[in-house]
């Protein structure tokens, strides 16, 4: 209680009139860690998302020449779309776990995006390189 007071006491005075008893001091700006952690995670998931969106075009322009083609498309598009759920819904748990929840939300972000990014990255890769 006397840690809470002392608190107070340190922030009688608002600094603009008319702020009243209901001002607080701001809160400390996040370290230097938790801010490479928030780097890290967009970088991986900017690298996630671009190559998701490199084989989502490509795999459309492939079902595209199929189906003008004749060959039923359905089967390779459930595939697909099942194991691009599948992956959702394991990143997904693994993002609830409880471990996990215990951790910040940008040291979150870098673990998902690391364990997101591999896949969709090499398989990207190795379709651009197939491209030729």
């Amino acid at each position: 209680m006397d840690h809470a007071r002392n608190h107070q006491a340190a922030f009688t005075a608002p600094p603009f009139p008319g702020w009243g008893a209901g001002w607080q001091a701001p809160r400390p700006a996040a370290g230097r860690r938790e801010g490479a952690l928030l780097g890290v995670g967009i970088a991986l998931w900017g690298v996630t998302y671009v190559s998701l969106g490199l084989l989502t075009c490509a795999w459309g322009v492939v079902l595209i020449f199929w189906a003008a083609a004749g060959e039923p498309v359905g089967p390779y598009v459930l595939h697909t779309v099942g194991a691009a759920l599948g992956a959702a819904v394991l990143l997904a748990a693994l993002a609830f776990a409880p471990g996990i929840r215990k951790l910040s939300a940008a040291a979150r972000l870098a673990l998902l995006g690391a364990l997101a990014c591999p896949g969709p990255l090499v398989l990207a890769l190795w379709t651009w390189s197939a491209m030729d």
